[in-house]
């Protein structure tokens, strides 16, 4: 698996599909979302939407090709363990048109691992050594059962800590681009107060995107103004005459 992991200049786009009836039931908390958001920010890939699907499959076969052809990346999370609804392999492999089954590379890092643990092969274990074909490892320090990646989909597995730990072990090898910066512009001041403001300044500044998110402190209304460009001249060129502005209203 070879890829140009250094910076370059273009954009890098990126979609998480999240796989499992479990998330949209509400009885598992997605905690994966987040954190893939985190990591894509820090490295320089700009995460652009968040799917969430059910186990099925002409879902999740649509929704992945939809992605893949919109997106440098899609990661997907669930739905690569051992049980019957477990489909996510089979649902790449659909999707990009390939065969998929149990793979020697995966076998032997599974089989040494269930034999040093005492467990038995079963059926449902041997599952997760099912790999479409034309597909490449990506290693699990936590329970050796690999994720993959095939073409610009990497698939990984729901479990926070594991997901963490494949996400991990293919970084290195994905494209990056400009890293997204930000400035943030704290005010005493309700959403309210600014919004008219703030309105007429991002239109001065397309190309820096701006958020307001207002909150309470102490019982009192306040907002944060977040400001987030690749250029930092061009950052800090935003968010100087958007305070400036502000100050001369008496607003911060």
């Amino acid at each position: 698996m070879s890829a140009d992991a250094a910076p370059t200049s273009d954009i890098v786009t990126a979609a998480v599909l999240v796989i499992g009836d479990e998330i949209l039931s509400g009885r598992t908390k997605d905690k994966n979302i987040g954190w893939i958001a985190d990591h894509c920010t820090a490295i320089g890939i700009q995460l652009r939407e968040v799917r969430i699907v059910q186990d099925v499959e002409e879902d999740v076969v649509a929704a992945v090709n939809a992605l893949r052809a919109r997106y440098s990346y899609v990661f997907t999370t669930g739905g690569i363990g051992p049980t019957h609804d477990d489909i996510t392999a089979d649902c790449i492999a659909k999707a990009f048109g390939v065969g998929i089954d149990v793979d020697q590379r995966a076998l032997d890092l599974l089989l040494p691992y269930y034999k040093a643990s005492g467990r038995e092969i079963t059926p449902g274990r041997l599952r997760m050594a099912r790999i479409p074909f034309g597909a490449e490892l990506i290693e699990n320090k936590v329970s050796v059962a690999p994720g993959f990646m095939l073409g610009n989909v990497i698939t990984m597995a729901g479990v926070p800590n594991i997901m963490q730990a494949m996400l991990d072990a293919v970084t290195p090898i994905l494209k990056t681009g400009k890293k997204m910066l930000s400035k943030a512009i704290d005010l005493n001041h309700p959403e309210g107060a600014i919004s008219e403001i703030f309105r007429a300044h991002q239109a001065l500044f397309p190309d820096v995107p701006m958020g307001s998110y207002p909150s309470q402190r102490d019982g009192k209304p306040v907002t944060q103004l977040v400001l987030r460009c690749t250029d930092n001249l061009r950052l800090e060129e935003a968010a100087a005459g958007l305070a400036e502005k502000l100050r001369e209203r008496g607003l911060y």
